[in-house]
């Protein structure tokens, strides 16, 4: 089969469309034939080893693949065979890969698998900081960074469900367009007015309930600055480099809650079929739209990458195997 590897640490241009092994369905896991594979932001800071570096290469990236159960290994019911699905996974970016049957969600035929190879990682994450970290409750008011992003469009409109007002931040007028269409209900563009000073002038001086952010270092002070009394910040990307080292010293003055969240944080098994069934009927009610902003085929996980580092995309990034 083929896959999207890479030999050593670099940039895009280090990724290879090459030949390798077809996997094998151990005990528990199930074969996929992938025909969608969510490309992150994590997976181009594994490329350039700033992030899980202990990995040997050559090494084969993607984190979430769906497709069709094509094998099955030793204890799983042969009837998942030619079941459409969505998984997490390890090796996504390739013709087929290994999932745990445990951890698999059957599709609907209402559901592609673009739009599925792009809620599990982001859907999950924008679910568990919205709800499982950030309590976000009805009447308070929620500043989402990179709301365009893929996380950041499926949090605001988590954050609107729950009753919350959302301030989504964005670079970019079509950016700010794509927020505002899912609900946002103030969005401040980061390129042209200072985050902060904007917050406070939207709250009437208060502040925010919540910050949800996935930037890190470039936008970790107005974060703070942005939080009303008894505030919570969830902190959960770096996209701009790791945020600074927290104060404790620093919380005080507004008795504020600074917290993270970690997508391989084990999650207790009911909190975590709760989230994944939540993500699947919020998209079948047509409540939850999931915005696939780039879709390439596998062989070009290397422009998929470029782009995405770019900031030149919206939403989603896939990677569309044969169908």
């Amino acid at each position: 089969m083929k896959a999207i590897r890479y030999h050593q640490v670099g940039g895009p241009e280090v990724l290879r469309w090459e030949d390798v092994p077809e996997p094998t369905p151990g005990p528990g896991e199930v074969l996929l034939r992938v025909h969608a594979a969510g490309v992150n932001f994590a997976d181009t800071e594994r490329r350039r080893g700033l992030y899980d570096a202990h990995v040997p290469l050559p090494r084969i990236l993607g984190s979430e693949a769906a497709g069709m159960v094509r094998a099955v290994g030793p204890g799983v019911d042969a009837a998942w065979v030619g079941r459409r699905v969505v998984a997490l996974t390890k090796q996504a970016y390739a013709e087929a890969a290994l999932a745990p049957v445990a951890g698999l969600l059957e599709l609907p035929p209402e559901v592609s698998f673009a739009e599925a190879a792009a809620l599990l990682v982001q859907g999950l994450t924008a679910y568990h900081v919205v709800h499982t970290v950030g309590r976000v409750e009805a009447g308070q008011t929620v500043l989402v960074h990179a709301a365009a992003g893929g996380v950041g469009l499926l949090a605001v409109q988590l954050a609107k469900a729950a009753g919350a007002r959302v301030i989504g931040t964005v670079s970019g007028e079509a950016k700010a367009k794509l927020a505002r269409d899912v609900g946002a209900d103030e969005i401040i563009r980061y390129d042209h007015e200072d985050v902060a000073t904007r917050v406070q002038a939207l709250t009437q001086g208060r502040g925010v309930e919540r910050v949800l952010d996935s930037v890190g270092a470039s936008t970790w002070k107005a974060s703070m600055e942005a939080l009303a009394p008894f505030g919570h910040l969830v902190s959960y990307g770096n996209a701009s480099g790791p945020p600074p080292h927290l104060e404790v010293d620093s919380l005080y003055a507004k008795s504020l809650t600074v917290s993270a969240y970690w997508l391989r944080t084990p999650t207790p098994p009911d909190v975590e079929r709760r989230a994944r069934e939540a993500l699947l009927q919020e998209v079948l009610a047509k409540r939850l739209r999931v915005v696939v902003g780039l879709a390439l085929p596998l062989s070009q996980a290397e422009e998929a990458h470029r782009r995405l580092e770019g900031r030149d995309t919206v939403g989603k990034v896939v990677l569309l195997g044969a169908e």
